[in-house]
């Protein structure tokens, strides 16, 4: 991409809590910067507690990279003509996406809005691109555009578990069965091993007959091929608290780090436990055995991926990823709506040479 003197248009993910997602974009806005982009224009989504907000916070935190960094509050409008003559050579952070209904509707005349503000597009923010809104799946049609650096970084380690090594060990816990459901059928029919925990864990058990107490559960239909699958593993045992199940116990996770240690390449997405309600004994103790495995490790999930920053135990995963839910569509499709529109050949071949 030849950037010099042009405004570019960088689509990120700064999601609260976003500082894991900032300090892994801010080499490629250095990056075009040191290469000549008249500007480097910031556009992103961020919700806090299921509310959109302002980004105040997230310039405040900008400033520590970016001394200069200019913030245009409010729903965005079109650029104002003369606005990169006064700020040259600078990053410019526009306000949350959010705040205009036309980002999740989709619409023409919101993408257009968004496309004044730039000369060229890049889409880096993979953690959004399972979205199909106008800021992912629009703007590459208005605009000369490429994928980023770190969108990339994801398809790249992502890819790996099309053809995976074996023995392959996935982990899959958390809730909200229905958004993981396909990742375990596709799964099943290419891993050794697929344990199932958290509170997913406790829908199974459940299903399976287990007394699980006063525990709650999703309402949700489990098929029986994938309930009583011979490569499901349910946790063995459970931290309880007043009769209900908040975390792994130690046989659980002393079954999963003996498996770790003879596979080769391990998927791991979704806490063991409550984390938020301080259990964080199961989700801990799997990170450090993981640490002692040689295999190709892969963790993602917003809530894992906090959990494990906040132990500083970054250094026992070899890819942390930023996505979420794009992470878990990315993984049973093979693609999402950002790559798509982007166009992405290099892209698609990575990952279809791989499936």
């Amino acid at each position: 991409m030849r950037v010099r003197g042009k405004n570019i248009l960088l689509r990120v993910d700064f999601n609260w809590p976003y500082e894991y997602r900032v300090a892994k974009t801010i080499p490629a806005v250095r990056a075009l910067l040191k290469n000549g982009a008249a500007s480097v224009i910031l556009i992103t989504h961020c919700e806090k507690d299921d509310k959109i907000i302002h980004l105040d916070s997230l310039h405040k935190y900008l400033r520590k990279f970016f001394k200069d960094i200019v913030f245009v509050k409010g729903p965005i409008k079109k650029m104002p003509e003369a606005f990169f003559d006064w700020y040259k050579n600078r990053v410019v952070l526009l306000d949350n996406l959010r705040f205009s209904p036309g980002e999740q509707d989709n619409t023409l005349v919101f993408a257009k809005i968004l496309a004044s503000w730039g000369d060229y597009y890049v889409n880096d923010a993979f953690a959004a691109s399972h979205r199909e809104h106008a800021s992912i799946v629009l703007l590459p049609k208005l605009l000369p555009h490429e994928v980023g650096p770190l969108f990339k970084k994801e398809v790249e380690n992502l890819s790996k578990f099309f053809k995976p090594r074996h023995p392959f060990l996935v982990v899959i816990a958390g809730n909200k069965f229905a958004t993981k459901e396909p990742l375990i059928s596709k799964f099943i029919k290419t891993a050794d091993a697929v344990f199932v925990g958290g509170a997913i864990g406790n829908a199974f058990l459940k299903k399976r007959g287990v007394d699980i107490g006063r525990s709650r559960v999703e309402n949700t239909k489990i098929p029986k091929n994938i309930l009583w699958h011979r490569k499901i593993l349910l946790p063995e045992d459970w931290v309880t608290k007043n009769g209900v199940i908040y975390d792994a116990g130690p046989n659980t996770v002393k079954e999963l780090v003996n498996l770790a240690k003879n596979s080769k390449l391990i998927l791991w997405n979704g806490t063991l436990g409550l984390c938020e309600k301080g259990f964080t004994y199961g989700t801990q103790a799997l990170a450090l055995g993981l640490g002692r495995s040689k295999a190709y490790k892969v963790v993602g999930g917003g809530d894992t991926v906090a959990v494990i920053r906040k132990m500083k135990l970054e250094k026992n995963f070899d890819f942390i990823s930023t996505g979420g839910g794009a992470m878990l569509e990315f993984l049973a499709n093979g693609t999402l709506p950002g790559i798509a529109a982007l166009g992405e050949p290099r892209l698609r071949r990575e990952a279809l040479k791989k499936k």
